[in-house]
């Protein structure tokens, strides 16, 4: 298959501009998507973009990711019921940064290829541009008429949302567009994409190149994506699912994949990988004849963690991941680390104790039932220590006589104690 039939083929394809695939079709051609400088990381909501600049990079063509630094103190009305919060240019630069880093882990920017992807700001270009050059210069170029057709403005002035539109959101359009204006005349960029919420600032920017300019320009979006039961793709309870480690453990982040239902899995495998069709066809046609593998959302999990990640952040995920629902072992659980250790036993039962109990220890019994309620008295304790039903850190407990000591400490600080095989507790020493 070509390059837009493979784009259809891993549902990354939803409308597209009318003569968009014979310009791919002869040869490098440059490209933008705009990405919104709301925080140093990306979250997994801007996966779709970036596995799609991704796949035209690898296509041979040229992306351009532009940071919205001008677009981003405004904020684009597109599905979204309120303004959002305007960001100050230090804040803006900082998570430009950011936001590099992270997408240099799989988009060549620095090589002497002639596609290698750049970013840019577009706070250089519209920093300087006065509010009398811009209406005089941009805005004759667009109608009213034509702006208010647009989904995104009609869906919030026709009472959709009570705030209404500010005249800030309603130019984004036009500031948009002229991103698109100025990449087509100074960077030779053809084309835009972006989510199917982006439709119209894309059909706007290339008429307005048509218009101003009389040159061509195209586009093409992406569905956006939601969960098979209708919620926000991306979102936890806890919040977003980021690319930095540091906000999502990659422990978390593997989790997320891992716990996909069948049917989302067989979506995302093809949109969040790099596998190729068949081998793609083969895992789907795998999982059909056993689902309870769940070979899908292992390898799902596997690909894109590696992909953000990398192999050793899988194989520290995967180990911390037999801890709850395999045989680990006391040497695995204290090579994790304090923050991985932390989201594997998020939400189990937690107990405090004070350090000085340990200095002389704490008979296992005492433990259990008094310094912290594990269990409800010496009684059950004792039971449950006699039936070989009590392990600490993974290690079985022989007997009611054994006593815990600062050397059973995990990071310095933590106790694991297992009553059974499922009935997991926390204890943390202060």
């Amino acid at each position: 298959m070509n390059f837009i039939e493979e784009l259809k083929w891993r549902g990354m394809l939803q409308d597209i501009m009318p003569g968009t695939e014979e310009l791919l079709q002869k040869g490098q051609t440059t490209l933008y998507v705009g990405i919104d400088p709301t925080a140093d990381s990306l979250h997994v909501g801007h996966l779709v973009s970036v596995m799609m600049m991704k796949h035209f990079q690898m296509a041979g063509h040229k992306p351009i990711f532009i940071i919205g630094g001008a677009t981003g103190m405004i904020g684009d009305p597109s599905g979204k019921s309120q303004e959002r919060n305007l960001l100050n240019e230090e804040t803006i630069q900082a998570n430009m940064a950011g936001i590099k880093a992270q997408l240099s882990r799989f988009i060549d920017f620095n090589s002497t290829a002639p596609n290698a992807a750049t970013m840019l700001n577009n706070y250089d270009w519209m920093k300087n541009f006065t509010f009398l050059d811009f209406i005089r210069d941009i805005g004759k170029h667009i109608t009213v008429n034509y702006m208010m057709a647009k989904d995104s403005v009609k869906r919030r002035l026709n009472g959709e949302f009570s705030e209404g539109m500010s005249f800030t959101e309603f130019t984004y359009q036009l500031v948009q567009g002229y991103d698109f204006l100025y990449l087509r005349t100074h960077y030779g960029c053809m084309m835009q994409v972006g989510g199917s919420d982006q439709w119209g600032n894309i059909t706007t920017g290339s008429e307005l190149i048509r218009r101003k300019e009389g040159l061509d320009a195209y586009g093409l979006t992406w569905p956006l994506m939601t969960k098979s039961d209708g919620k926000k793709f991306g979102k936890t309870e806890s919040g977003n699912i980021w690319l930095d480690p540091k906000r999502t453990s990659p422990y978390k982040f593997y989790q997320f994949w891992l716990n996909t239902t069948d049917e989302d899995a067989a979506r995302y495998i093809k949109i969040f990988t790099l596998l190729p069709p068949a081998e793609i066809d083969d895992l789907i046609a795998s999982h059909a004849e056993a689902p309870h593998l769940r070979v899908l959302q292992k390898t799902l999990a596997k690909e894109i963690t590696c992909l953000i990640h990398g192999e050793e952040a899988y194989n520290a995920a995967l180990e911390a991941s037999q801890i709850l629902f395999g045989n680990a072992t006391s040497d695995a659980l204290r090579k994790i680390d304090e923050e991985t250790f932390l989201s594997v036993f998020e939400g189990v039962p937690q107990f405090d104790i004070s350090a000085a109990d340990l200095e002389p220890g704490i008979n296992i019994v005492d433990l259990l039932a008094v310094k912290t309620a594990i269990l409800p008295s010496k009684g059950e304790a004792r039971r449950a220590l006699k039936s070989k039903a009590i392990s600490i850190n993974k290690e079985k407990i022989d007997g009611e006589d054994a006593v815990v000591t600062c050397s059973h400490l995990l990071n310095g600080k933590y106790i694991l104690v297992q009553s059974g095989k499922k009935n997991y507790f926390l204890v943390t020493c202060k």
